[in-house]
């Protein structure tokens, strides 16, 4: 599809209006500095008004009379007198002036108890950034805390929530233990129960230690704003990406930055991992991707927990089976290989003859597996096959194919995932607590932020292959029928959900593995060229 351009209004409409507002901004500065003399002069004015009015006010009524006598006899002498007028007009201006001056009093500095939070941290760092051959060191017992310390901001609570340092430069930054060891000790040192970001700049030798605002959590599951291929994670902070998106929150409309994976097969990141702990929210992650993925394709739900999570989109438009058991599980697992190399098949065969990929090798597929250990342990002791083992078609070639794997899995069962599963999940997210280790071991690198103990459910940090690590927030997307659910985010997932294809009273009775393998028959074969 070619794209038309933008209509020049479009294009260069914006443009002319960040100009305007960034010249009638210089305009009401320049006004305002050139103004300045005149606005003190007249506050000081209606202040001097104001006080006299206060003092006629309380004038007994009948000394009113010789007090009027008495003004207008001064007035009078001033008349009289040679540059009296013009003497009185500068009188009076510089007694405005100076009552309407600003008298505002400048913190300059930080206060005493500051002082010592400061010092207390400075100490706090020495064994940390000094070695005995340093002849100058820049920290020391007893030093200076202004030397190391640059830019600091407190809150109206007396704690930091910014702070510039500076260290040494035989200080080993490079090492992420090194680095750790600092960032622990300036998070307890400076309140705990918030959440620090930790910028280190190698080159200048500088640390900023800066307090993050909470990622709101009251973003419930809607319609977002993308284009096929592209699916909303979550969300995290304005200045961690350069992309916002129109949202609904609590009832008001406003821009928020998304976490958007790309999928397809341009996507250098085709497949996800999303591990947790015990309710951190990444069942509600896989509903989310859910009914974003049933707006462009078809869903296959494989859920090992058993607990009916995804009951609500059984028998839904592009939903090919919701299975909860290892015959189903092993049976839906078995043809979405078997689809994935069909749908090779026809799109080489098209290449070859020189046509368009045909149509039903576009549509995506999704294969969401939830907890997969689960029918790891059912299969190894009824002697079948492990489900993750006929993953690995659709995660080697899933790519070429528009089939998509999301497997989500708990710290406890980490080990039990395969490698193809490991290798090939380069997108991956973490929710709920862990420990520093666990975040890099599955990130691939450690967060450049704190995090706090209670988290709420869906907060947590994702990284998409070899990009930065993002704090997520997922929008709340919970089971409709859980009788624990808000009456407005029940709604919002029941407004999301397609339609059903066959009433539930209406469909027959069947087995979980005929309900995985009837999209096999509906896939139409592709007649071989030549």
């Amino acid at each position: 599809m070619v794209r038309r351009p933008l209509p020049r209004i479009l294009s260069s409409g914006s443009a002319s209006i960040v100009r305007s507002r960034e010249i009638a901004r210089t305009a009401a500065d320049s006004a305002t500095d050139v103004l300045h003399p005149l606005i003190t002069i007249t506050r000081g004015l209606r202040q001097l008004a104001a006080a006299g009015r206060l003092k006629w006010a309380g004038t007994p009524k009948e000394r009113r009379g010789p007090a009027l006598f008495l003004v207008a006899a001064i007035v009078l002498v001033v008349a009289l007198i040679p540059y009296g007028p013009l003497l009185a007009l500068i009188t009076v201006m510089a007694a405005a002036a100076w009552k309407g001056r600003d008298r505002t009093p400048v913190h300059t500095g930080p206060d005493p108890a500051e002082t010592q939070r400061l010092q207390a941290l400075y100490e706090a760092l020495v064994p940390y950034f000094s070695v005995p051959e340093d002849p100058s060191p820049l920290f020391t017992h007893g030093g200076d805390w202004t030397t190391a310390f640059g830019d600091h901001t407190f809150d109206d609570n007396g704690r930091l929530v910014r702070l510039v340092l500076r260290y040494p430069a035989y200080f080993t930054d490079g090492e992420p233990l090194s680095r750790a060891r600092i960032e622990q000790l300036l998070h307890a040192k400076s309140g705990r129960g918030r959440e620090y970001h930790f910028a280190w700049d190698e080159e200048g030798n500088q640390l900023v230690m800066t307090v993050l605002d909470a990622l709101p959590t009251t973003i419930a599951a809607q319609r977002f704003v993308t284009s096929p291929g592209e699916t909303v994670l979550g969300f995290t902070d304005a200045d961690a990406v350069q992309r916002t998106m129109p949202v609904t929150e609590g009832g008001e409309a406003r821009d928020a930055p998304p976490v958007v994976w790309r999928t397809g097969a341009r996507s250098t990141e085709p497949h996800l991992l999303v591990v947790g702990q015990p309710g951190s929210g990444t069942t509600s992650l896989l509903r989310s991707i859910t009914l974003q993925a049933l707006q462009y394709g078809d869903v296959l739900i494989i859920e090992g927990s058993g607990t009916g999570e995804y009951a609500c989109l059984t028998g839904r438009r592009g939903v090919l089976a919701v299975e909860c058991g290892l015959s189903g599980a092993l049976a839906s697992l078995e043809w979405a290989a078997h689809e994935t190399e069909r749908r090779l098949i026809s799109a080489n065969r098209a290449r070859q003859a020189g046509h368009p990929a045909p149509e039903d090798t576009k549509r995506p597929l999704w294969i969401l597996l939830d907890r997969p250990s689960v029918f790891g342990h059912l299969a190894a002791a009824d002697g079948r096959t492990d489900p993750q083992q006929l993953l690995q078609v659709p995660l080697r070639h899933g790519r070429a194919a528009n089939v998509t794997v999301v497997v989500a899995e708990q710290f406890d069962a980490l080990d039990t995932l395969s490698e193809p599963v490991r290798s090939h999940t380069r997108a991956r997210a973490v929710l709920g607590p862990a420990a520093p280790e666990l975040l890099a071991e599955v990130l691939g690198e450690p967060p450049h932020t704190t995090a706090t103990r209670d988290n709420p459910p869906g907060r947590g940090y994702a990284r998409l292959g070899t990009g930065p690590v993002l704090r997520l927030q997922v929008p709340a997307t919970p089971d409709p029928y859980d009788d624990a659910t808000s009456e407005a985010h029940r709604q919002a997932v029941l407004d999301l959900l397609p339609e059903r294809q066959v009433p539930p009273e209406a469909q027959p009775e069947a087995t979980p593995s005929a309900q995985a393998q009837a999209p096999e028959s509906t896939a139409e074969p592709v007649p071989a060229e030549g």
